[in-house]
């Protein structure tokens, strides 16, 4: 090969090795979303080698343009584990804990859920608007 040659090819791949690395660092991402997220309670089971259970309660700036079902997706998920998001409007009250099993919001702050993201054992996604 000629030397014109190998500093083309090396340039190529010194272009695409900076081109993979500016990708990996430039993924979206939930402060990318639109609605102002914000975590407020959050609750991990400790048990690793069960079913995982997360739960966890979000605050929203602007319910009506806040891309919610995208945040949900963003949020930690395991094989056949369970992972709740619950949101409620920024200055209405929340919950500071969340709890596992059936009822994860304290009866005070149902009234102020507007939205449940749910992604199942099997990976189905669940999203109602209230």
């Amino acid at each position: 090969m000629t030397k014109q040659i190998k500093f083309i090819l090396i340039a190529f791949v010194a272009a695409l090795l900076v081109w993979f690395i500016w990708d990996a660092f430039n993924q979206p991402g939930v402060n990318d979303l639109k609605g102002g997220f914000e975590e407020v309670a959050s609750y991990r089971n400790e048990n690793n080698t069960g079913p995982i259970i997360r739960v966890y309660a979000v605050t929203v700036n602007d319910p009506a343009h806040a891309e919610m079902e995208a945040y949900g997706n963003f949020m930690p998920h395991t094989k056949y584990g369970n992972t709740k998001v619950y949101f409620f409007p920024k200055g209405k009250s929340v919950p500071k804990e969340v709890f596992p099993g059936e009822e994860n919001i304290p009866a005070e702050f149902q009234q102020n859920i507007i939205a449940k993201y749910e992604k199942d054992a099997m990976g189905t996604v669940h999203f109602k608007q209230y």
